[in-house]
C-alpha cells in the first residue's frame, strides 16, 4: 500500500540488524515505554484533579489524554512481548489500537467543551496545572525523539506512532499553558476552551494518520 509519510516523520528504515542489536533495541523499547506510562499516570492523576477543582475542561482533556497516552505505552509493550516483534499483523493491530485511542480522545474533548460551551462553564485559575504542563513540556520532546528512534531502528510502525503521541504531548502542553496562563492573568475564560479544541483537532488528525499507516513507509 502506498501512503505519504506525515511531514513530522521523514523516516528511512536501516538495514536489518542482528539479533543481539534487535535484542537491544526491543529492551530500550520497553524501557522507555515503561517510563512514558510511569509519568503519564502522574500527570493524568495532577491534571484531572486540577483540572476538577478549576474547573477547565482543557486540564480534565489533558488528564485523559495522559491516560490513553499510557493505554499507548502498554500497547508498545504489548507489542514488544510474547515474540510479536517483527510482526506484520501485530504492528498493524497495535498501530490500530493507538489510532483508536486517538480517536476516543478527539470524542471526549468534542463532548465536554461542547457542553461547557451550552452550559457557559467558566475555568478558574490553576497554577499547579500551569506548572505541569510547564515540565510535561520540557520533558516530553526528548522522550518522544528517544522513542521515534528506536522505533525507526526497529522498522516498528507502531512504536513510531505511539513516538508520535507523546510529542502530540508536548503540542498539547504548548496549547494548553498558553490557554491556562491567558485565563489566569487575563481572564480569557474562552482561552480554555480553545486549548481544548485544538488538542481534540490535533489528536482527531492522528487516530486518521495511524489508522491509515501513515506513520512511517514501512506498511
Amino acid at each position: 500500500m502506498s501512503v505519504t509519510p506525515s511531514p513530522l516523520l521523514s523516516i528511512t528504515f536501516p538495514d536489518p540488524r542482528g539479533s543481539s542489536d534487535r535484542d537491544r533495541l526491543v529492551r530500550r523499547a520497553r524501557v522507555l515505554a515503561r517510563a512514558g506510562i510511569a509519568w503519564h499516570v502522574f500527570e493524568a492523576a495532577v491534571a484531572v484533579a486540577a483540572g476538577a477543582l478549576a474547573g477547565s475542561v482543557a486540564l480534565v482533556g489533558f488528564g485523559a489524554d495522559s491516560l490513553i497516552e499510557a493505554a499507548a505505552g502498554l500497547v508498545v509493550l504489548w507489542l514488544m512481548s510474547g515474540g510479536r516483534q517483527g510482526s506484520e499483523r501485530a504492528e498493524r493491530r497495535g498501530q490500530q489500537l493507538i489510532a483508536a485511542s486517538f480517536g476516543l480522545l478527539a470524542a471526549y474533548i468534542a463532548a465536554q467543551t461542547l457542553s461547557d460551551l451550552v452550559g457557559g462553564t467558566h475555568p478558574g485559575t490553576s497554577w499547579p496545572g500551569v506548572a505541569l504542563v510547564g515540565v510535561t513540556l520540557v520533558a516530553m520532546p526528548p522522550l518522544a525523539a528517544a522513542k521515534r528512534r528506536v522505533g525507526v531502528a526497529l522498522g516498528s510502525s507502531a512504536t513510531v506512532s505511539e513516538s508520535r503521541q507523546t510529542m502530540l504531548c508536548a503540542y498539547l502542553s504548548a496549547a494548553l499553558l498558553v490557554g491556562l496562563v491567558a485565563n489566569a492573568l487575563a481572564g480569557w475564560w474562552w482561552a480554555d476552551l480553545a486549548a481544548a479544541a485544538a488538542v481534540g483537532g490535533v489528536a482527531l488528525r492522528e487516530a486518521v494518520a495511524a489508522w491509515r499507516g501513515e506513520s512511517c513507509g514501512c506498511c
